[in-house]
C-alpha cells in the first residue's frame, strides 16, 4: 500500500477571542501566516457566560489529487482513503481533556491572509471571524460551512494528533459535486 501526501495550500486560524482588556473581541484578527493552527474554546474569562472560540480554515489543491487519479497514481473512488491529519504542537500551557473536534467543509471562498499574531490578535485583514476576505463577510460569524458531511474526533488527553477519514468529502471535491473552499 502506497501513501501519498497532499499538503494544504492555505490555512488560517480565525477567532472571536477577547483582547487583553476582556471587553473588545478580536474578530478582525487574521493568523494566516502563523506557523501553527490553534483550536480553542475558552469559557467564562470575561464573564460567567462568555465564550471565546477559534476555527481553523484549511484548503487543499484538489486539482493535484484529480490529476493523480487521472494518471493512475491513486486508485479510483472507493479504493482509496483520504485522511485529514494535523499534528499536535507541544505547549507549556494547560490543555483541555475529553473534548470533540468537529470538522466540516467550508462553503464560501476565503483568503488566507498574512497575519501572524496568536497572542494579542493585532494582525487584521483577509479571512477572520467576520469576513471571508477583504470584501465579503461570512453569512454567519465564524464562517460558512456545509451541514454535511460532518467529521468528528474525540481527544481523551488533549495531546493527540487529529486524524479523520474525509474520503467522502474529497470524492465530492474530485467529482465537482461540492466546491472545495
Amino acid at each position: 500500500m502506497a501513501i501519498r501526501r497532499y499538503v494544504a495550500d492555505a490555512d488560517n486560524t480565525i477567532s472571536n477571542a477577547f483582547k487583553e482588556n476582556l471587553t473588545t473581541r478580536a474578530t478582525g484578527s487574521n493568523m494566516g501566516q502563523a506557523d501553527v493552527s490553534e483550536v480553542f474554546s475558552i469559557y467564562a474569562r470575561a464573564s460567567t457566560s462568555s465564550a471565546e472560540l477559534s476555527r481553523v480554515l484549511t484548503k487543499f489543491d484538489v486539482s493535484a489529487i484529480s490529476s493523480d487519479r487521472t494518471a493512475g497514481t491513486i486508485p479510483a473512488a472507493g479504493a482509496v482513503s483520504f485522511y485529514l491529519r494535523l499534528y499536535n504542537a507541544e505547549t507549556s500551557k494547560t490543555v483541555p481533556k475529553n473534548f470533540v473536534i468537529v470538522a466540516q467543509a467550508i462553503s464560501r471562498s476565503w483568503n488566507e491572509g498574512d497575519g501572524l499574531d496568536l497572542e494579542n490578535y493585532k494582525d487584521v485583514g483577509q479571512s477572520n471571524w467576520v469576513a471571508a476576505n477583504s470584501t465579503t463577510n461570512w453569512s454567519t460569524a465564524g464562517g460558512d460551512y456545509h451541514e454535511l458531511p460532518v467529521f468528528t474526533q474525540t481527544f481523551s488527553t488533549g495531546l493527540e494528533d487529529l486524524e479523520i477519514d474525509i474520503s467522502d468529502l474529497v470524492e465530492q471535491w474530485i467529482a465537482g459535486t461540492k466546491q472545495n473552499y
